[in-house]
């Protein structure tokens, strides 16, 4: 099909959606005055008339015209509306099917009887001031259409950068003494190829500064795609700093699988440009590899593998054999896995002495309800595992949230996460 003809198709398709979503904003106000219709009119298709224009402008620009995060924002300042007015579609087809079904029961009708309901006038109640059912479900529609509105591009102003701090204590039975009251933080799914406030990006990184951890981890995903994009950051994070060092690990997204290279060895030499970020901000990246810390004399081992995903968008590049071997001795194992889907696939049931695992990937799709005990959110149906603290036995598992976000530059109700956990050693061994 060619080209131009499909950039045309989806404006066609834009300008539809609006006809119908107006018909029942242009009922509603038909009470107002003229020029307050005149007002909403051009306020709504100016809307879509500036949309479907930058629509074709990005469409018809090279691709390398435009930053990836201003061709994201343009993106979700049409996907955000347009998914509202696909809500209020839905309820508007509810109300177009009783219209239909009232015109089909009309056709059986005597002729007086069928000429009122066509002309609305037939009364089904004999309180006058009732909402008809048609003006209730538009009005419906049109409450409901501007709930997600509202709520995702409120995401985007506040919710993309609204760190939260959460802790953590875990109680560990054979944890040394001297690894007893350690604080580590951890962040994770960074995609700094998503960010648009740097501001903001680095007071998320004071947050992390101000607990004053010992250690930091950073579990994947410092990059989208491709390595250049963490360049504008790497004086961001290259603060995160702490006395016992912070470590790190590769994520699937780090990998740049989800692009078109000219060749296997761009690609990799990709990957290796984003190692060398790691390494400038001062970062330990562990690559399939273990650090045997030590603590007043008493050690615990530290695992970080590479990607090994077994779920929705699994790649597998790690070695877990290779990262674990030195390490049985040694009375606890820390692991940095950025895809929780890990746990379940390898860890639990082939490294039963792997005391702690450290997740990300899942950012909890950036949308859901976390409130008390109450926590949803879609990616659930995706991930057993997906948001906080998960226990099978005397294995632990924790699946960060994100400090970042991908796609959609913004969070709602699953907001961006600085992780502090205290190694407690257990009281009682039932912990």
């Amino acid at each position: 099909m060619n080209r131009n003809l499909v950039i045309f198709i989806l404006p066609a398709i834009l300008l539809l959606i609006d006809w119908y979503v107006w018909q029942a904003i242009k009922t509603l106000s038909r009470s107002a005055s003229e020029g307050t219709q005149r007002t909403i009119a051009i306020i709504y298709w100016g809307f879509t008339a500036v949309a479907i224009s930058l629509y074709i402008i990005v469409q018809l620009l090279p691709a390398d015209s435009l930053s990836r995060q201003t061709r994201a924002l343009i993106w979700a300042g049409i996907a955000v509306p347009y998914f509202s007015k696909f809500i209020v579609i839905l309820f508007l087809f509810i109300d177009d099917i009783i219209r239909f079904l009232r015109w089909i029961v009309s056709l059986f009708n005597k002729p007086e009887t069928r000429q009122a309901v066509q002309d609305g006038t037939q009364s089904v109640s004999p309180v006058s001031d009732t909402l008809s059912r048609s003006d209730f479900l538009m009005k419906t529609a049109l409450v409901a259409g501007a709930v997600p509105l509202v709520a995702f591009s409120w995401g985007i102003i506040s919710g993309a950068h609204d760190y939260r701090i959460r802790r953590v204590r875990l109680p560990m039975k054979n944890l040394p003494s001297g690894f007893d009251g350690m604080t580590i933080a951890q962040i994770s799914d960074i995609h700094s190829g998503s960010f648009f406030n740097k501001t903001a990006v680095r007071g998320g990184v004071e947050m992390l500064l101000k607990q004053k951890p010992d250690m930091v981890f950073f579990t994947g995903d410092l990059v989208n795609t491709y390595a250049e994009e963490v360049n504008s950051y790497i004086d961001v994070f290259d603060k995160v700093k702490a006395p016992l060092g912070v470590y790190s690990t590769l994520g699937n997204h780090d990998y740049g699988t989800y692009a078109r290279w000219p060749s296997e060895q761009a690609r990799q030499r990709n990957v290796m440009d984003v190692v060398a970020a790691h390494k400038q901000m001062g970062w330990n990246i562990m690559m399939d590899e273990n650090k045997i810390l030590e603590q007043n004399g008493d050690k615990i081992a530290l695992i970080g593998v590479q990607n090994l995903g077994f779920g929705p968008a699994a790649l597998r590049m790690g070695n877990l054999a290779k990262a674990y071997r030195g390490t049985e001795d040694m009375p606890v194992k820390l692991l940095l896995s950025h895809d929780p889907t890990h746990w379940d696939a390898q860890v639990r049931p082939q490294y039963p002495d792997i005391d702690m695992t450290f997740s990300g990937h899942t950012h909890g799709a950036q949308f859901g309800v976390e409130f008390g005990d109450l926590k949803w959110s879609p990616v659930q149906y995706f991930y057993q595992q997906w948001a906080g603290l998960y226990k099978e036995g005397s294995q632990r598992l924790y699946v960060n949230r994100g400090y970042g976000y991908i796609g959609y530059p913004g969070r709602v109700g699953i907001l961006p996460e600085i992780t502090i956990f205290e190694l407690v050693k257990a009281k009682v061994s039932g912990m």
